[in-house]
Parts: structure tokens; sequence; C-alpha cells
């Protein structure tokens, strides 16, 4: 018999655990009417330093530049959503507490930059996962689409004007698989990888942009959702 993996109670506000195991929070809405373009972020090597299966606090940093962007959007009503895929649940290396923990600090130190984020997604769905995570394909797992068409749903978003970043070539093909108008793979985390590079890269074309930067800072100046939105 396959044990029912640990979910804290209360959950944080916001927050659902539902019965496929797939975290969503809603932290907070854009203010304003009818869909709109979100940015989608990875998280880990992109708003915070990787470190291999985050799941302490102390061992948050933000990258250079991250909650400015964050902020930024802020400002200009652009809701921003953290898509990411957390196979150390899955593996058993740690529990939602931890999570929940993690994303209470990243919370605090974008909050004491002026900035926050709208709303979490995140799959523990792995191919090697402990029963019951280890659905190799599951719909929410980078590359597939289903916590960016989820958040589409809950905020609400208009996919064909939204963009994602990603280190990884998965976070840009999710992107394309999911309408997104374009992604922008940063050289940080696993995006230092020139082979990861190329394969973001080669998902340009006609209908979805793929593009690089150096960093998430560097990533906003090339988002059309910056020079586009009302100031």
């Amino acid at each position: 018999m396959t044990a029912r993996p640990h979910v804290p109670d209360p959950l944080p506000s916001g927050a659902d655990l539902d019965g496929d195991h797939r975290w969503s929070q809603v932290l907070n809405r854009a203010q304003g009417a009818g869909r709109r373009g979100g940015l989608f972020l990875d998280r880990d090597g992109v708003v915070v330093e990787e470190v291999h299966y985050l799941h302490k606090p102390a061992d948050v940093r933000l990258i250079d530049g991250a909650a400015q962007v964050v902020a930024e959007a802020n400002r200009r009503g652009i809701p921003v959503i953290l898509v990411t895929n957390q196979a150390g649940i899955g593996r058993g290396h740690y529990g939602w507490s931890d999570f929940i923990a993690v994303h209470d600090r990243i919370n605090d130190d974008l909050a004491a930059c002026g900035a926050f984020v709208n709303a979490v997604f995140a799959c523990p769905h792995h191919g090697d996962g402990r029963p019951p995570y280890d659905r190799a394909d599951h719909p929410w797992r980078k590359p597939n689409p289903g916590m960016l068409l989820a958040a589409a749903e809950r905020l609400p978003l208009q996919l064909a004007a939204s963009w994602i970043v990603g280190d990884r070539a998965t976070d840009i093909e999710a992107g394309r698989n999911a309408g997104l108008a374009g992604g922008i793979h940063v050289a940080t985390g696993y995006g230092a990888d020139e082979a990861e590079r190329r394969r973001a890269l080669a998902f340009d074309g006609d209908d979805f942009r793929a593009l690089a930067a150096p960093s998430v800072a560097e990533a906003a100046h090339l988002l059309p959702l910056f020079a586009n939105a009302a100031r």
C-alpha cells in the first residue's frame, strides 16, 4: 500500500493541493478587467539561484535583478506567475512543508524589494518519483503546458500575449506548447550550458519567438510585455 504524502493543514492563503497533487496558489490578482498578457517565470535558476533540491529557506538567494523585474511587472499591472517542476518532492527528498517554507522566504525577499508574484504553480510528478508522484509525462510537468493553462484560467490571462523566462529548454518548450507569444532563455542556473541554450532557441519560429539573454534582468529589455504595457 502506498503511503499518502503528508499534506500541511491548513495550507497557506490562496493555496490548493488537489487530488492529483498539483500545487496552485493565487496570491494577488492584477488590477483591472479582462484577460491580459502575463509573465511566466521558472523559479530555480531564474528568480532564485540554482540549489540542488532547494528546500531550506536559508539557501534562498534572489538572482541579481530578479526582484526589480518582478516589481516593474507589478507596476505595469502584468501578472507574474512562477511555474516550477518539483521533482525533489516526487523523489521524496523533501515535502510540501519545505516547499511552503521556501516560498515564504522568496515572498519575503521579494517584498523587501517592493515586489510580489501573483501566483505559484508547482508539479511534483516525475518518471523516477515515488507513488503517487511517478507519472513521467504528467500534463503539468514542463515541457507540458498544464501549469500555464491552469494559470490562464485562474487569473485570467491571455496566453497569446504572454511570455515565459526560463533557464531550461523545457521552460521555453512549455511556453510554445501553451500558445504563448514567446520565451526568453537565460544563462543563469542550468542555462549556462550551451547545448541547453541551443535546444531552447530551436523553438523559435513564425508563431513563437525564442530569444536569449544573460539573466532575467537583461531579459526584461527584450519583453514586448514591458514595451507595450500602459505606463
